[in-house]
C-alpha cells in the first residue's frame, strides 16, 4: 500500500521558517480547498484509522471543512490582486518618455 499523504509537504511537517510561504502560496490554498471540499464532510469509517474520513483529514492533514469559505475567498483574491498590481504597474511605468 502506498501512503500518499507523505507525498505532500504538510504544514505540520514544514520547517518553521517556511510556514509563511504556505499561507502565501495559491497552490497550497487550492489543495487545501480541494481536500476540504471532497473529503472534509465524509463520515465513512476508515478501518485502519478507526475514525471517520472527516476526523482523519482534520487530525492528520490539519484541514477543516469549515475553513472552506476562506480558502475559496483567498483563491479568488489572488488573481484579482495580481491583475490590479499589473494594471497599476503598466500605468505607472511608462518607458517611452520623450
Amino acid at each position: 500500500m502506498i501512503d500518499y499523504p507523505h507525498l505532500l509537504c504538510l504544514y505540520q511537517r514544514m520547517p518553521v521558517w517556511w510556514r509563511w510561504f504556505y499561507w502565501t502560496c495559491p497552490v497550497a490554498w487550492t489543495l487545501y480547498g480541494l481536500v476540504a471540499s471532497q473529503y472534509g464532510d465524509v463520515e465513512d469509517v476508515l478501518e485502519d484509522y478507526g475514525g471517520s474520513v472527516k476526523q482523519y483529514v482534520k487530525d492528520y492533514l490539519g484541514i477543516r471543512h469549515d475553513f472552506l469559505g476562506v480558502a475559496a475567498g483567498v483563491i479568488l483574491v489572488f488573481p484579482i490582486l495580481f491583475a490590479c498590481i499589473f494594471a497599476i504597474s503598466i500605468k505607472v511605468l511608462n518607458f517611452q518618455k520623450r
